[in-house]
């Protein structure tokens, strides 16, 4: 487990039990609201994480075609491929999922990084390569 899944189990953990907490305190009608409120709770946890691979699945099925058309404008002569962060397998929690790594077929040693925000919002945020050399990078944009 990552820490910062470690951490959000806490915070999560800590707010219920402030909820359970408080219903002790409390009669009658009042306490079962509370009750209530906390089985709300954690249906609500249960929900957002069984939901959240699949949203992130979807979202990045939207920038990759946002990315694509980006692409096809820029470079319309070229081919690449596209890698995404395996979000769901362990050793990439610490990645941010939406950071789409591009290869192009002209230069297959050097891999472009873009944040796709929306259609209009798409950045290249970085490179990287195994070899040492900066110079001459084709599809280095400039900001």
């Amino acid at each position: 487990m990552h820490p910062i899944e470690f951490i959000e189990w806490i915070v999560a953990s800590v707010i219920l039990l402030v909820i359970l907490a408080v219903s002790f305190y409390l009669k009658g009608k009042w306490k079962k609201i509370i009750q209530g409120l906390a089985v709300v709770y954690i249906l609500s946890l249960s929900v957002f994480y069984l939901v959240r691979p699949y949203w992130i699945d979807f979202q990045l099925e939207n920038k990759v075609g946002y990315l694509q058309t980006h692409l096809e404008q820029q470079y319309p002569e070229e081919t690449w491929t596209f890698w995404t962060v395996p979000h769901r397998e362990d050793g990439y929690e610490s990645m941010n999922p939406y950071i789409i790594g591009v290869t192009f077929d002209k230069e297959p040693e050097v891999e472009y990084a873009y944040l796709v925000r929306n259609e209009k919002d798409i950045y290249q945020m970085g490179y990287s390569t195994e070899n040492q050399y900066e110079e001459n990078l084709l599809h280095l944009e400039d900001e």
